[in-house]
């Protein structure tokens, strides 16, 4: 075959176009790394719903049997599910052929390790990468380990109903968008349990994504729900992304709500039930992450961006909970991995306990903290404009965890470049509405040079 394009190995999966960068025989090398790598004597392995995924999958599989793993095939399943089973079986790692919210054309392999650790180009990917880019695995060995398929969607949904009194949840009109994807898997399994009335939207799999793309943090893939949450009335609406790992929602009035104020009433939440808690949260959040938590008696921690380092931060620190601006949500009781359902959950659970509408609850901080969203800009020299930021924010308090952050007492923001494109990426928060737009335009001029 044609040289395997290294350009498919990301920080934190394995991620390309299908055939053409990503085929059956790139995954069946794949799985024989991936068990090689780990030592792996037992995995799992699951697909989303695409319409390349089975090949994939399947070959993967073949891969890692003839590596000498035993698989349990645990068939279409969201990413949180294959977390989910890795862990609670203690299995030596698992695989799941996804490319999340790409479109169509697109697939990959997200893998993990024992107690559901990602891997990542810091450990694991780069060492897969280099051997199957190396030539590595190119016989075709016979299979030694065994196959057998689990089903695990009713054991996946006890886990997920665990994380809240069901008897609190009040009886509300909740619109559901699975965008065709795999949160209808999960959201089939749970939502009976509970006494709410769904309105469902894209529950058939499609790996073609007919109705929007499967990325409800892009304001145009949110337009159907927010306008279904409108015409019925609902209470809430929640949608998800493509492999159902990240968890979005409308409120009662059809606004989107941020996934740093999500992150922010759950983290008051898990503070009030466990003083000291530990709660992390990523440097693109809103400061109300900050003084929501602290008020409750939790402890903040701000990390660097993305589920490998949050994750890793979680376990070191023993933190109960942890939120990405991007709507990941982490869990101590569940591995510390990333989860689609139990947020939804820990949602209609805030809504009962607090006898208010989800808009009533997040009035405060909308009126408090005015943030602009996360806003790319395309540069030619990524390293320059950081240079220029720094020169004309010098009076600022500067920090450089994850790209550069600036904080002054009535406004922060934060600039990272992205990992595989020249781009910039804006976070910015003000008291008013009007201060942040003010700033925030400012910022970009000096980013756009």
């Amino acid at each position: 075959m044609s040289a395997i394009d290294p350009g498919i190995f990301k920080a934190y999966d394995i991620r390309g176009l299908y055939p053409s960068q990503l085929d059956a025989e790139v995954a069946r090398r794949v799985g024989r790394a991936f068990v090689d790598y780990l030592g792996a004597r037992r995995i799992a392995v699951g697909r989303d719903c695409r319409i390349s995924s089975p090949e994939l999958a399947a070959a993967f599989v073949n891969g890692a049997r003839s590596q000498g793993a035993s698989v349990a095939d645990i068939g279409v399943v969201g990413t949180d599910v294959l977390y989910y089973y890795v862990g609670r079986h203690d299995l030596d790692g698992g695989a799941i052929v996804t490319a999340s919210h790409n479109p169509k054309e697109w697939n990959g392999v997200k893998m993990v390790r024992r107690g559901a650790l990602a891997l990542s180009g810091d450990a694991g990917i780069r060492e897969i990468r280099d051997s199957v880019t190396g030539g590595r695995y190119a016989d075709v060995p016979p299979a030694k380990g065994g196959l057998r398929s689990e089903v695990v969607r009713e054991d996946y949904a006890r886990h997920c109903l665990s994380f809240v009194n069901t008897a609190t949840v009040p009886r509300l009109k909740v619109v559901l968008d699975t965008a065709n994807g795999m949160g209808a898997v999960g959201a089939s399994a749970i939502f009976p349990h509970l006494p709410v009335e769904t309105v469902r939207m894209y529950f058939e799999l499609d790996g073609s994504f007919p109705n929007h793309p499967a990325d409800p943090l892009l304001e145009e893939n949110r337009r159907d729900v927010v306008r279904r949450v409108r015409e019925e009335r609902a209470d809430l609406g929640i949608a998800w992304d493509g492999d159902a790992d990240r968890c979005f929602f409308i409120d009662d009035t059809g606004e989107y709500v941020p996934g740093d104020f999500v992150t922010a009433i759950l983290g008051e939440a898990f503070a009030r039930r466990e003083p000291g808690a530990r709660i992390v949260y990523d440097v693109r959040a809103s400061r109300a992450v900050f003084d929501r938590v602290s008020a409750a008696g939790g402890v903040p921690l701000m990390n660097r961006v993305g589920h490998a380092f949050i994750k890793k931060r979680m376990r070191d620190e023993s933190a109960v909970f942890g939120g990405e601006v991007s709507g990941h949500f982490y869990f101590r009781e569940n591995w510390f991995a990333d989860n689609g359902m139990i947020p939804a959950l820990l949602v209609l659970e805030r809504i009962g306990l607090e006898g208010k509408r989800l808009s009533e609850i997040l009035a405060p901080l909308r009126a408090r903290y005015h943030i602009s969203g996360e806003v790319n800009s395309r540069v030619e020299d990524v390293e320059r404009a950081v240079f220029r930021i720094e020169e004309r924010h010098r009076s600022g308090r500067i920090t450089r965890m994850d790209g550069i952050s600036v904080d002054y007492d009535d406004w922060h923001f934060n600039v990272r470049p992205s990992n595989t494109e020249p781009l910039l990426r804006l976070n910015l928060e003000a008291g008013t509405r009007e201060e942040m737009e003010g700033r925030r335009d400012e910022v970009l001029a000096l980013i756009r040079g």
